[in-house]
């Protein structure tokens, strides 16, 4: 028996561990692997996921394993740079705007990290085959040892579907996928090599209708190649050197000393699931959502799901929130997932769309992709949109505010945080610190009163993943919102020694 059942241990899973860990929520992860699955899938994060990486402790070691990527360029048939978007050596996050990486190295970090917390227990090569709910509260996961065959049972008291985009949770859940109507086969191929290719440090976009491709660098002997795949065509056609050298040459010429690690077959598609909770389940990553590749964000979605809901559930189950509060892990992630979705499609779109006349159209509008604010955000400003008002973010529609956005690097919540230019009344102060609320007085002239006054606040209250829940002038009446996190700071993540008890 355990709280907690995650199934998938791929870096959602992964991170939703360790996560739920760092509040003392005990919880067993399950997964089909019998070790971290070795084919490179995911090869790009940007500065908000590698600062929830440096939060988990792994930031140093990341960066050891990841090359920051000078950013995006867009290129047409002829390899012509159409536009290209710039990234920063260090966003507002504090880490480089665009990094690569080999996702497998990325993943034996989560797993080595993740082995420090007692509270955890990753069981690989089994194979989940459904659940059963025992009451209202309580669930039963039946999975398979694929070892010895037999079939074991774990009772929880909530199950996160972090298998993937064939999730057997959710269609054990009976949850079905949104189509989005895209649907592209493409190959992916990496080749090691210690060859340099002198290319631009960056990703290169071919929008070429007759052959769309991507190509990047992603570590010091690491380059990856996509290329769409046409109707006739497979990745057993491109099997070898020799075969895929044609599609490669104009990046990589006549040099030697290349080795090809893979070549593989991908259906690139844009779907999300109608429902990401059924009660006490929750769908996370592509589980609950599906997103092209165009614009790198596939795998952080699913980090930004894991952050968004663990610390809601480690605060349920710590008697600090409602159980009701659950409902708005949906009803933030969901929107936020979707319009990312659809900044990926357009990026598709630009990429292959339209034969000659949209060859003729992307001259004339890539350049000016950045005045469109949704692409604007992304290419350029690297800012993922705001969360939508829920009941952990308020959002006014006719005054300017800070909610839903993420605080600056300068904060490091565990409960709540408040922010404010003033010093409060000692009462109101001491009823906070009581809540397991972090205050924080700063000067107005600072990094942080400087972020309030973006918005014409006074004061901000900060949840746990980072996210204003509200920003406002009326500083006393937002001492009066902010919620409790007494459960989650008497449970400390990043100070005192582990420790097998639950917060319940």
């Amino acid at each position: 028996m355990t709280s907690v059942v995650i199934v998938g241990a791929g870096p959602t899973g992964v991170i939703a561990a360790t996560l739920l860990a760092r509040y003392r929520v005990d919880c067993l992860v399950l997964d089909r692997w019998p070790g971290v699955y070795r084919q490179p899938r995911a090869v790009h994060l940007d500065d908000e996921i590698y600062r929830i990486l440096a939060d988990l402790g792994i930031g140093e070691r990341f960066a050891a394993i990841s090359r920051p990527a000078a950013g995006l360029q867009l290129l047409d048939a002829d390899l012509r740079v159409l536009a290209r978007f710039t990234r920063e050596p260090a966003g507002r996050h504090g880490f480089p705007q665009a990094n690569m990486f080999d996702q497998p190295q990325l993943e034996d970090l989560l797993r080595t990290n993740l082995a420090q917390y007692p509270q955890v227990r990753l069981r690989g090569n089994v194979e989940v085959t459904g659940f059963t709910r025992l009451d209202q509260d309580r669930i039963q996961v039946a999975f398979v040892d694929r070892t010895t065959a037999a079939t074991e049972h774990v009772e929880a008291d909530y199950l996160l579907g972090c298998d993937g985009a064939n999730s057997v949770i959710r269609r054990a859940l009976g949850v079905p996928m949104t189509d989005m109507h895209f649907e592209q086969r493409w190959l992916v191929a990496d080749i090691r090599s210690t060859v340099d290719l002198e290319q631009w440090d960056g990703v290169h976009q071919v929008c070429d209708p007759a052959r769309a491709a991507t190509y990047m660098r992603i570590g010091n002997d690491r380059y990856r190649w996509e290329f769409r795949l046409l109707p006739d065509e497979s990745a057993a056609d491109y099997s070898t050197l020799e075969t895929l050298r044609p599609l490669i040459a104009p990046w990589v010429g006549a040099a030697g000393d290349l080795e090809l690690v893979r070549v593989a077959e991908y259906t690139f598609r844009a779907a999300i699931a109608e429902r990401w909770r059924v009660g006490n389940v929750f769908l996370l990553g592509d589980a609950a959502h599906l997103t092209p590749p165009f614009i790198g964000q596939g795998m952080g979605a699913g980090v930004r799901d894991a952050v968004n809901l663990c610390w809601k559930l480690a605060a349920v189950i710590a008697g600090d929130l409602p159980e009701h509060i659950l409902d708005s892990y949906p009803r933030e992630r969901k929107p936020h997932a979707r319009t990312l979705i659809r900044v990926a499609l357009a990026m598709g779109w630009a990429m292959t769309a339209g034969g000659g006349f949209g060859d003729t159209v992307r001259r004339v509008l890539l350049p000016r992709l950045g005045r469109i604010p949704a692409l604007r955000l992304r290419l350029l400003d690297g800012v993922t949109p705001a969360l939508r008002t829920s009941a952990l973010v308020h959002r006014p529609w006719r005054h300017r505010s800070l909610a839903g956005t993420l605080c600056p690097d300068t904060v490091q919540p565990e409960g709540f945080t408040f922010v404010c230019t003033t010093p409060l009344p000692a009462a109101a102060h001491a009823e906070l610190t009581e809540r397991g609320t972090t205050v924080l007085v700063v000067e107005p002239d600072s990094d942080l009163g400087r972020w309030l006054r973006t918005a014409r606040a006074g004061a901000a209250i900060i949840r746990p993943d980072r996210t204003v829940m509200r920003s406002g002038t009326d500083v006393a009446a937002l001492c009066r919102l902010v919620p409790s996190s007494a459960g989650l700071v008497s449970c400390p993540s990043r100070a005192g020694r582990p420790s097998h008890r639950r917060c319940r």
